[in-house]
Order: structure tokens, then sequence, then C-alpha cells
């Protein structure tokens, strides 16, 4: 493919026509356009170059631009940076990096509500709670932290999402301990408030109490499921929070 440069004679035409014409027709026009090597693997030559000879100027970001365009993708040039970085020098190799990122900006995945929230957590949001789904109105994610000694699982609930009402059952001992830590929900009793949830705030649930747990409307919401040992313990899943009944909370 012939490369049909003309930035010689735009800028230096009447002041050096011969560094113009080597530039425009012998480097772009013969060297750029041999098909020997693809025009890929020349931009990562010529970046190399580059950082070998710590240049990291205007000319070395349009190189970056011309090599996103001939094919480099954003994590083919993080490992060539990184690879030449070794060589080239740690200092320059930062230097590259800064341009790269602007280079190579439009092709940052965008973030998900779920990764905005993740960022905010200490403790992974997990997979889709599919086991439980049908004691759910929304989606609700599972993430085990613990399953020895005492049990613990972050539960992460996307807007709007809540769990049925339902009952710890236990003769004796029992109940569950919710830890907020994320994100902004409710906790609700039968016959009672609702309890604003937001990190930090510790419920303690007594066995055989209905209640239900989950995120708010307009935010996401995990906490921390503790269950408490008890004898004969058990779950009884009840009827889901309904609409009317949710958004009173709003």
């Amino acid at each position: 493919m012939k490369i049909v440069q003309t930035a010689g004679r735009n800028q230096l035409g009447e002041f050096a026509p011969d560094f113009a014409e080597f530039n425009d027709d012998v480097l772009f026009g013969r060297v750029w356009s041999d098909e020997t090597i693809d025009l890929k693997t020349k931009s990562t030559i010529v970046i190399s170059v580059f950082m070998g000879r710590g240049m990291a100027d205007s000319s070395l970001k349009y190189h970056l631009s011309t090599a996103k365009k001939n094919g480099v993708t954003r994590d083919e040039i993080a490992a060539i940076i990184t690879h030449a970085a070794f060589y080239a020098g740690w200092p320059i190799a930062w230097a590259v990096f800064n341009m790269a990122k602007e280079v190579w900006a439009d092709d940052e995945p965008a973030l998900t509500d779920k990764d905005r929230f993740q960022k905010q957590l200490m403790f992974p949001i997990g997979e889709p709670n599919d086991a439980y789904a049908r004691y759910f109105v929304g989606q609700s994610y599972l993430a085990p932290m613990s399953t020895e000694q005492v049990p613990i699982s972050n539960v992460t609930f996307e807007p709007g999402c809540r769990n049925n009402w339902h009952i710890h059952h236990a003769k004796r001992g029992g109940g569950q301990m919710l830890v907020c830590v994320g994100g902004r929900g409710w906790y609700q009793e039968r016959g009672k408030d609702a309890v604003e949830l937001v990190p930090g705030t510790v419920v303690n649930i007594p066995a055989n109490v209905e209640h239900w747990h989950g995120a708010s409307a307009d935010s996401w919401m995990a906490h921390l499921a503790i269950p408490v040992a008890g004898e004969d313990a058990s779950n009884e899943w009840l009827e889901p929070v309904s609409d009317e009944e949710y958004a009173k909370l709003a």
C-alpha cells in the first residue's frame, strides 16, 4: 500500500526542499510503503527506537497515534512499552505511557454501574445469586467470604433489589447479623419502621422474626450476612415485599 505523506513539504518545503522530499517520498513513500514488514511491526520498531533514544516529544505521540491506526491495541502498546522499559529505562517508559494513555483513551472499557460500585467495596461482589433468585425481587449477587468457623458472605443488591419476607427459625440461639459495607438500603421487621442501611450499620436479627432487607430504589447496597448458630435452625421464605410497601420507603 502506497503511503502518501505531505508533512515535509507542508512544513519545510520552502526552507528545506531536499529534506522535505526525503521525508515524504523516501521515508514514507518508499520505506514505510514497502510491504516486506507490515505496518503494525514498523510502528512497534519506531516506538522502540524512540524510547531507546530517550525521545518522548510530539513526534513520538504522532507515531503512537499511527501505531493505533496500524492496529496496535491498548493491551499491545502497554506490553510493548513495558518490554522496552527494561532496555530504554524506567523514566522514559513513564513518559511514553502518559502519551499512550491519551492516544488510547477512547479504548478504555466503559464501566458499568456494577463496576463502579465494586470500586467502592473492599469485598468482591461475586456471582449472580441464582440459587436464591426465586426469593428476590431484582438481581442480587453472592460472594462467600468464609466457609469455616463462622460463615460469612457478602450479598450485593442492585438498586431496587430486595429479598422476600423471611424468618430464621431456631429453638435456641439462631438469627442473623448484617453489616452494611457499601451503598444504601433497608432492613425491616414485620410491623416496624424500616431501618436505613449505610456503610457501618450493624443489624442483629433475632430468630423467629419476619423481616426483609435490600437496596434502596436509587442505590446499590452490599452487606455481610453472618448466620448465628442455633438449635434446629432453618430458614422460611415468605411472600415478596410488594411494590407498594417498598415505594413507601422512598
